[in-house]
Protein backbone atom coordinates (compact mmCIF):
# COMPACT_ATOMS: atom_id res chain seq x y z
CA UNK A 1 0.00 0.00 0.00
CA UNK A 2 3.09 2.13 0.56
CA UNK A 3 4.70 1.69 -2.44
CA UNK A 4 1.27 2.75 -4.23
CA UNK A 5 0.51 5.69 -2.57
CA UNK A 6 4.95 6.55 -3.07
CA UNK A 7 3.88 5.79 -6.55
CA UNK A 8 0.97 7.82 -7.04
CA UNK A 9 2.82 10.55 -5.16
CA UNK A 10 5.58 10.45 -7.57
CA UNK A 11 2.97 10.51 -10.78
CA UNK A 12 1.17 13.37 -9.18
CA UNK A 13 4.70 15.47 -9.16
CA UNK A 14 5.71 14.83 -12.17
CA UNK A 15 2.11 15.63 -13.63
CA UNK A 16 1.92 19.22 -11.91
CA UNK A 17 2.17 22.14 -14.21
CA UNK A 18 4.66 23.86 -11.89
CA UNK A 19 7.13 20.86 -12.62
CA UNK A 20 6.09 20.84 -16.18
CA UNK A 21 6.94 24.49 -16.86
CA UNK A 22 10.02 24.26 -14.55
CA UNK A 23 10.86 20.95 -16.43
CA UNK A 24 10.29 22.88 -20.10
CA UNK A 25 12.70 26.18 -19.02
CA UNK A 26 15.64 23.57 -17.50
CA UNK A 27 15.24 21.29 -21.49
CA UNK A 28 15.41 24.65 -23.36
CA UNK A 29 18.06 26.15 -21.11
CA UNK A 30 20.64 24.64 -23.21
CA UNK A 31 18.58 25.59 -26.83
CA UNK A 32 19.82 28.89 -27.85
CA UNK A 33 23.66 27.74 -27.01
CA UNK A 34 23.59 24.92 -28.76
CA UNK A 35 22.07 26.38 -31.50
CA UNK A 36 24.47 29.28 -31.64
CA UNK A 37 27.23 26.40 -31.18
CA UNK A 38 26.20 24.68 -34.76
CA UNK A 39 25.92 28.02 -36.15
CA UNK A 40 27.75 27.53 -40.10
CA UNK A 41 27.94 24.32 -39.75
CA UNK A 42 24.03 23.03 -39.62
CA UNK A 43 21.54 25.13 -41.91
CA UNK A 44 19.36 26.70 -39.88
CA UNK A 45 15.89 25.38 -41.69
CA UNK A 46 17.30 22.08 -42.20
CA UNK A 47 18.46 21.80 -38.35
CA UNK A 48 14.59 23.06 -38.08
CA UNK A 49 12.99 20.14 -40.30
CA UNK A 50 15.69 17.24 -39.02
CA UNK A 51 14.35 18.39 -35.34
CA UNK A 52 11.02 17.65 -35.78
CA UNK A 53 11.35 14.24 -38.33
CA UNK A 54 13.54 13.27 -35.62
CA UNK A 55 11.33 14.45 -33.01
CA UNK A 56 8.24 12.77 -34.80
CA UNK A 57 10.15 9.26 -35.33
CA UNK A 58 10.61 8.86 -31.43
CA UNK A 59 7.18 9.99 -30.23
CA UNK A 60 5.22 7.80 -33.24
CA UNK A 61 5.32 4.61 -31.47
CA UNK A 62 3.79 6.19 -28.04
CA UNK A 63 1.67 8.25 -29.70
CA UNK A 64 -0.07 6.72 -32.54
CA UNK A 65 -2.97 4.37 -30.82
CA UNK A 66 -3.49 7.67 -28.87
CA UNK A 67 -3.78 9.55 -32.14
CA UNK A 68 -6.06 6.46 -33.63
CA UNK A 69 -8.15 7.79 -31.11
CA UNK A 70 -8.03 11.32 -31.24
CA UNK A 71 -8.21 11.75 -34.85
CA UNK A 72 -12.15 12.67 -35.06
CA UNK A 73 -11.35 15.84 -32.20
CA UNK A 74 -8.18 16.29 -34.50
CA UNK A 75 -10.62 17.17 -37.45
CA UNK A 76 -12.83 18.74 -35.84
CA UNK A 77 -10.49 21.75 -34.89
CA UNK A 78 -8.71 21.42 -37.24
CA UNK A 79 -8.56 25.46 -37.61
CA UNK A 80 -7.07 25.38 -34.31
CA UNK A 81 -4.72 22.53 -34.75
CA UNK A 82 -3.20 24.48 -37.83
CA UNK A 83 -3.03 27.72 -36.81
CA UNK A 84 -0.80 26.06 -33.67
CA UNK A 85 0.97 24.00 -35.35
CA UNK A 86 2.34 26.64 -38.00
CA UNK A 87 3.29 29.19 -35.21
CA UNK A 88 5.22 26.09 -33.10
CA UNK A 89 6.12 23.83 -35.30
CA UNK A 90 7.28 25.79 -38.07
CA UNK A 91 7.49 29.53 -37.62
CA UNK A 92 9.10 29.50 -34.06
CA UNK A 93 11.14 26.58 -34.81
CA UNK A 94 12.78 27.85 -37.77
CA UNK A 95 13.33 31.71 -36.77
CA UNK A 96 14.58 30.44 -33.89
CA UNK A 97 17.42 29.39 -35.31
CA UNK A 98 18.08 31.62 -38.06
CA UNK A 99 18.32 34.33 -35.70
CA UNK A 100 20.85 32.43 -34.24
CA UNK A 101 23.01 32.71 -37.23
CA UNK A 102 23.52 35.87 -36.91
CA UNK A 103 23.06 36.98 -32.51
CA UNK A 104 24.46 36.35 -29.86
CA UNK A 105 23.33 33.70 -27.06
CA UNK A 106 23.18 36.38 -24.79
CA UNK A 107 21.27 38.92 -26.79
CA UNK A 108 18.60 36.01 -27.11
CA UNK A 109 18.86 35.75 -23.33
CA UNK A 110 17.17 39.68 -22.74
CA UNK A 111 14.99 38.88 -25.79
CA UNK A 112 13.77 35.80 -24.12
CA UNK A 113 12.67 37.30 -20.76
CA UNK A 114 10.50 39.77 -22.38
CA UNK A 115 8.37 36.44 -24.09
CA UNK A 116 6.33 36.47 -20.43
CA UNK A 117 5.32 39.99 -20.73
CA UNK A 118 4.01 39.67 -24.30
CA UNK A 119 1.99 36.68 -23.24
CA UNK A 120 0.02 38.57 -20.78
CA UNK A 121 -0.43 41.49 -23.41
CA UNK A 122 -1.60 38.79 -26.07
CA UNK A 123 -3.79 36.72 -23.49
CA UNK A 124 -5.80 40.54 -22.40
CA UNK A 125 -6.06 41.59 -25.91
CA UNK A 126 -7.36 38.36 -27.29
CA UNK A 127 -9.04 36.94 -24.55
CA UNK A 128 -9.69 39.34 -21.97
CA UNK A 129 -6.92 37.50 -19.37
CA UNK A 130 -6.69 39.52 -16.52
CA UNK A 131 -3.64 39.83 -13.88
CA UNK A 132 -3.88 40.11 -10.11
CA UNK A 133 -1.38 43.49 -8.87
CA UNK A 134 0.72 40.56 -7.20
CA UNK A 135 1.16 38.80 -10.66
CA UNK A 136 2.45 41.69 -12.62
CA UNK A 137 4.63 42.45 -9.66
CA UNK A 138 6.05 38.96 -10.09
CA UNK A 139 6.58 39.07 -13.73
CA UNK A 140 8.29 42.77 -13.30
CA UNK A 141 10.61 40.89 -10.27
CA UNK A 142 11.43 38.25 -12.32
CA UNK A 143 12.34 40.17 -15.14
CA UNK A 144 14.55 42.48 -13.19
CA UNK A 145 16.05 39.09 -11.81
CA UNK A 146 16.88 38.04 -15.22
CA UNK A 147 18.25 41.56 -16.64
CA UNK A 148 20.69 41.04 -13.33
CA UNK A 149 22.30 38.48 -14.30
CA UNK A 150 22.59 39.41 -17.92
CA UNK A 151 24.19 42.37 -17.12
CA UNK A 152 26.46 40.60 -14.61
CA UNK A 153 25.80 43.14 -11.78
CA UNK A 154 26.19 45.97 -14.25
CA UNK A 155 23.46 48.28 -16.16
CA UNK A 156 26.21 49.47 -18.11
CA UNK A 157 26.34 46.13 -20.14
CA UNK A 158 23.38 46.31 -21.49
CA UNK A 159 23.89 49.79 -22.48
CA UNK A 160 26.38 48.32 -24.62
CA UNK A 161 24.93 45.30 -26.28
CA UNK A 162 24.72 45.59 -30.32
CA UNK A 163 21.67 44.81 -32.64
CA UNK A 164 21.71 43.03 -35.76
CA UNK A 165 18.91 41.60 -37.89
CA UNK A 166 19.30 38.42 -35.71
CA UNK A 167 17.84 40.18 -32.79
CA UNK A 168 14.85 41.32 -35.06
CA UNK A 169 14.41 38.14 -35.83
CA UNK A 170 14.36 36.79 -32.39
CA UNK A 171 12.46 39.72 -30.58
CA UNK A 172 9.54 38.74 -33.97
CA UNK A 173 9.69 35.19 -32.59
CA UNK A 174 8.97 36.18 -29.09
CA UNK A 175 5.65 37.50 -30.21
CA UNK A 176 5.07 34.31 -32.45
CA UNK A 177 5.64 32.11 -29.06
CA UNK A 178 3.65 34.51 -26.96
CA UNK A 179 0.41 34.00 -29.56
CA UNK A 180 1.25 29.99 -29.88
CA UNK A 181 1.07 29.96 -25.53
CA UNK A 182 -1.68 32.04 -25.52
CA UNK A 183 -3.95 30.24 -28.09
CA UNK A 184 -2.97 26.96 -26.67
CA UNK A 185 -6.67 27.25 -25.17
CA UNK A 186 -7.98 26.22 -28.37
CA UNK A 187 -6.57 22.73 -28.66
CA UNK A 188 -8.97 20.03 -29.48
CA UNK A 189 -8.99 17.85 -25.63
CA UNK A 190 -6.21 14.94 -27.03
CA UNK A 191 -3.74 13.09 -25.38
CA UNK A 192 -0.49 15.42 -25.51
CA UNK A 193 1.48 12.92 -27.31
CA UNK A 194 -1.56 13.03 -30.06
CA UNK A 195 -0.85 16.75 -30.18
CA UNK A 196 3.07 16.79 -30.10
CA UNK A 197 3.13 14.18 -32.77
CA UNK A 198 0.45 16.17 -34.99
CA UNK A 199 2.35 19.08 -34.41
CA UNK A 200 6.18 17.87 -35.17
CA UNK A 201 5.17 16.08 -38.46
CA UNK A 202 3.70 19.47 -39.41
CA UNK A 203 7.08 21.07 -38.98
CA UNK A 204 9.07 18.79 -40.49
CA UNK A 205 6.78 18.30 -43.72
CA UNK A 206 6.45 22.26 -43.68
CA UNK A 207 9.84 23.14 -43.24
CA UNK A 208 11.34 20.32 -45.31
CA UNK A 209 10.98 22.78 -48.46
CA UNK A 210 12.33 25.09 -47.52
CA UNK A 211 15.48 23.58 -46.20
CA UNK A 212 15.68 22.01 -49.55
CA UNK A 213 15.84 25.32 -51.17
CA UNK A 214 18.21 26.53 -48.59
CA UNK A 215 21.04 23.91 -50.15
CA UNK A 216 20.14 24.97 -53.41
CA UNK A 217 21.58 28.44 -52.01
CA UNK A 218 24.85 26.47 -51.13
CA UNK A 219 24.40 26.11 -47.65
CA UNK A 220 26.38 22.86 -46.49
CA UNK A 221 26.34 20.40 -43.76
CA UNK A 222 29.32 19.75 -41.84
CA UNK A 223 28.94 15.94 -40.17
CA UNK A 224 30.49 15.22 -36.93
CA UNK A 225 29.96 14.57 -33.43
CA UNK A 226 29.28 18.04 -32.24
CA UNK A 227 26.67 18.45 -34.36
CA UNK A 228 24.99 15.50 -34.48
CA UNK A 229 25.03 15.61 -30.69
CA UNK A 230 23.17 19.09 -31.05
CA UNK A 231 20.44 17.79 -33.27
CA UNK A 232 19.66 14.72 -30.91
CA UNK A 233 19.34 17.39 -28.18
CA UNK A 234 17.15 19.73 -30.08
CA UNK A 235 15.14 17.26 -31.65
CA UNK A 236 14.47 14.72 -28.27
CA UNK A 237 14.89 17.43 -25.15
CA UNK A 238 14.72 20.93 -26.44
CA UNK A 239 11.79 19.77 -28.69
CA UNK A 240 9.53 16.85 -28.26
CA UNK A 241 9.74 16.70 -24.68
CA UNK A 242 10.09 20.21 -23.88
CA UNK A 243 7.45 21.53 -25.84
CA UNK A 244 5.19 18.36 -24.77
CA UNK A 245 5.63 19.83 -21.02
CA UNK A 246 5.15 23.35 -21.94
CA UNK A 247 1.79 22.76 -23.63
CA UNK A 248 0.74 20.49 -20.67
CA UNK A 249 1.36 23.02 -18.02
CA UNK A 250 0.05 26.36 -20.09
CA UNK A 251 -3.05 24.08 -20.33
CA UNK A 252 -3.61 23.69 -16.58
CA UNK A 253 -2.67 27.31 -15.44
CA UNK A 254 -2.80 29.52 -18.38
CA UNK A 255 -0.40 31.66 -20.44
CA UNK A 256 -0.54 34.67 -18.16
CA UNK A 257 0.49 33.00 -15.21
CA UNK A 258 2.52 30.02 -16.95
CA UNK A 259 4.70 32.12 -19.42
CA UNK A 260 7.03 33.79 -15.76
CA UNK A 261 8.79 30.21 -15.93
CA UNK A 262 10.57 31.23 -18.98
CA UNK A 263 12.64 33.61 -16.50
CA UNK A 264 13.99 30.33 -14.90
CA UNK A 265 16.19 29.44 -18.27
CA UNK A 266 18.83 31.95 -17.07
CA UNK A 267 19.34 30.57 -13.62
CA UNK A 268 19.67 27.02 -15.28
CA UNK A 269 22.15 28.36 -17.73
CA UNK A 270 24.10 29.90 -14.42
CA UNK A 271 23.78 26.81 -12.59
CA UNK A 272 25.21 24.36 -15.27
CA UNK A 273 27.79 26.95 -16.29
CA UNK A 274 29.22 26.73 -12.70
CA UNK A 275 28.86 23.53 -12.27
CA UNK A 276 29.64 21.68 -15.41
CA UNK A 277 32.07 24.53 -16.68
CA UNK A 278 33.41 25.19 -13.56
CA UNK A 279 32.90 28.82 -14.11
CA UNK A 280 32.55 30.66 -10.85
CA UNK A 281 29.03 32.06 -8.63
CA UNK A 282 29.23 35.80 -8.57
CA UNK A 283 26.66 37.76 -6.02
CA UNK A 284 24.89 38.78 -9.06
CA UNK A 285 23.94 35.61 -9.86
CA UNK A 286 22.66 35.11 -6.32
CA UNK A 287 20.48 38.13 -6.40
CA UNK A 288 19.21 37.57 -9.67
CA UNK A 289 17.89 33.58 -8.25
CA UNK A 290 16.50 35.43 -5.52
CA UNK A 291 14.64 37.49 -7.62
CA UNK A 292 13.34 35.23 -10.41
CA UNK A 293 12.56 32.68 -8.10
CA UNK A 294 10.92 35.13 -5.79
CA UNK A 295 9.33 36.48 -9.07
CA UNK A 296 8.07 33.26 -10.30
CA UNK A 297 6.02 32.64 -6.49
CA UNK A 298 3.96 36.11 -7.06
CA UNK A 299 3.10 35.17 -10.48
CA UNK A 300 1.49 32.09 -10.12
CA UNK A 301 -0.59 32.71 -7.14
CA UNK A 302 -4.10 33.30 -7.73
CA UNK A 303 -4.81 36.38 -6.33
Amino acid sequence: MSQEKSGAGVLAFVANPYFLLALAGLLWSGNHVSGRAIAGEVPPLFLSALRWLIGALVIAPFALPHLRRDWPRVLEKWKAVLFLSLLGGTIFSALQYVGLQWTTALNVAVFNSFSPVIMVAVGALAFGDRLAPIQVLGILTSLAGVMLIVAEGDPARLASLSFNIGDLVILFNMGVWAVYSAFLRLRPAIHWTSFTLVLAVFGAVTTAPFAVWEFSTGAHFVSSLKTWSVIAYVSVFSGILAFAAWNRGIEVIGSSRGGVFLHLIPIYGALMATTILGEKLHVFHIGGFALILGGVFLAVRKR
